[in-house]
């Protein structure tokens, strides 16, 4: 008696389990998920692009998956992503709930914040701010070519050795958005920051990890000796860093003379306090943006002149023709501006190559409705995740000449000229689109015609090419690898 009962629970429990994880009437197809876990074991541990790849030949461009008992729907290919991006942007505007960055950071700041009244208004004024501090100006452009001289003379005491660029790369980078939010840089040999910048890139690969989903799944996850708790321990001393970043600021500025993001946003606080119009302005608003800011302003740049010194290192015909460009619209001059790009379509071409070819945001950052919304024929829920694989468009050989390939003619027409390829979109698209995708462009191409200003980039070991298998995560960064810098006369 006791096993027959025991057997009916079980089946019972099946039945409540299949019944949660059923796809709804209108729904897009997919995989089979399993009881509890979804499709998560499906997804491939290391990178879960080829599954998704593989998901959409059986299923279409519009289908839906099981993180646990998540349902989200993968959406891919140019039609699609521009329904859900730019035609419908709006209406796919917001942030799905998602347990373990809300635990980190709630709802507030810029880039997970829900759609609504907060997010309109920060997203707002960081942009007047980033442009009263110089985004788009000669100013900013200054500030850039000042710390490629910082970067320049840093790989000048490696010319006689092998150099992992990752560090210094990744520090020159940061310091740009770091004199617009904190108002300083920071030496390349501070040991302090770097382990803030390596915590920061650690936690971006293991938000997609299996622990993550895991976790995210299932919430009582939290509490086990996993490896997610690493996560946490992570954010705990980058918050403690902007803790007294945030401190310094408010114990050292001057009222009326802002030095940087923070002080305009301790001065919108005060605004609010006399003024009780932006209610939306907080402390707890303030330290979000600010990471979210850091951690935006460094990750994808960094990892995009990364691959770039790879690829030249793998194509160094490629490497000669970006010089020979940059010698000749640079002249006397001691370096580049960035108005100089409009006449140098070759080595825009190369930069937005690396871009499409690394994927350097595979996956962007996750939407979701705002309210029940009709989508190529199905029904998608209000608040159900939506993973825009962006991915899938740069690959397309129904878009591309040479889509499987790194080759800079994919941007170029036969008369060497530039074309604007509306299916690429590595900062997004629409409402949502990167905040710093004017910053991104000036920083990759002034830092890059730099370095090649400068250098000459060698694989050390013709006879072992480099592996160019990304690491996969939030963004795609190559493996650490070292190079041989010769410099120029």
């Amino acid at each position: 008696m006791e096993l027959i009962t025991a057997l009916l629970l079980g089946l019972l429990l099946l039945a409540l389990l299949w019944r949660k994880m059923s796809r709804p009437k209108g729904f897009p197809p997919g995989p089979v998920p399993l009881p509890v876990i979804g499709n998560i074991l499906q997804m491939g541990f290391s990178n879960p692009l080829p599954a998704l790849k593989k998901f959409s030949e059986e299923y279409g461009p519009i289908y839906s998956i099981y993180l646990g008992f998540t349902p989200a729907v993968v959406v891919r290919g140019f039609k699609d992503l521009k329904e859900i991006l730019v035609n419908k942007g709006q209406e796919f505007a917001d942030r799905p709930f998602n347990r373990l960055t809300e635990d980190i950071s709630g709802t507030k700041g810029l880039v997970l914040a829900r759609y609504g009244q907060a997010w309109k208004e920060h997203r707002r004024f960081t942009l007047s701010t980033l442009r009263n501090f110089g985004l788009g100006k000669k100013s900013m452009e200054e500030r850039i070519c000042e710390e490629s001289v910082h970067l320049i003379q840093e790989f000048k005491k490696n010319k006689d050795t092998l150099l992992d660029p990752h560090f210094v790369i990744d520090n020159a980078v940061s310091n740009i958005i770091c004199m617009i939010v904190f108002g300083r840089r920071y030496e390349y040999n501070d040991s302090t920051f770097r382990d803030i910048l390596n915590l920061i890139h650690e936690n971006m690969k293991m938000a997609t990890s299996f622990w993550a989903m895991l976790y995210s799944a299932f919430g009582f996850v939290k509490h086990l000796p996993l490896p997610h708790q690493k996560i946490f321990r992570n954010v705990r001393v980058f918050f403690d860093f902007l803790e007294r970043v945030l401190e310094q600021h408010k114990r050292t500025r001057v009222h009326g003379q802002p030095r940087d993001y923070i002080d305009c946003y301790l001065e919108e606080l005060e605004k609010d306090q006399g003024e009780r119009n932006k209610l939306t302005f907080d402390n707890e608003n303030l330290f979000i943006s600010v990471a979210d800011l850091f951690i935006a302003g460094t990750e994808t740049t960094s990892s995009s002149l990364e691959w770039s010194l790879l690829y030249m290192m793998m194509y160094p015909e490629i490497q000669e023709k970006c010089r020979e460009e940059i010698d000749r619209i640079r002249g006397d001059r001691d370096h580049l501006g960035y108005e100089d790009r409009v006449g140098m379509p070759y080595t825009q071409a190369v930069l937005l190559e690396v871009q499409r070819f690394s994927s350097v945001v595979p996956l962007g950052v996750s939407h979701a409705p705002i309210k029940d919304v009709q989508l190529n024929g199905y029904t998608i829920p209000k608040g159900i995740m939506i993973i825009p694989d962006l991915s899938s468009l740069n690959y397309d050989e129904k878009l591309w000449k040479y889509p499987h390939e790194f080759n800079p003619e994919n941007f170029l027409n036969s008369e060497g000229e530039l074309v604007k390829v509306d299916s690429f979109l590595p900062f997004s698209a629409g409402p949502r689109v990167c905040l710093g995708e004017n910053l991104a462009r000036m920083e990759i191409f002034l830092f890059f015609t730099t370095m090649l200003t400068h250098f000459e980039f060698y694989w050390p070991d013709p006879k072992s090419p480099p592996d160019t298998t990304p690491v996969f995560g939030i963004s795609q960064a190559p493996k650490h690898f070292k190079m041989r810098l010769v410099p120029r006369i």
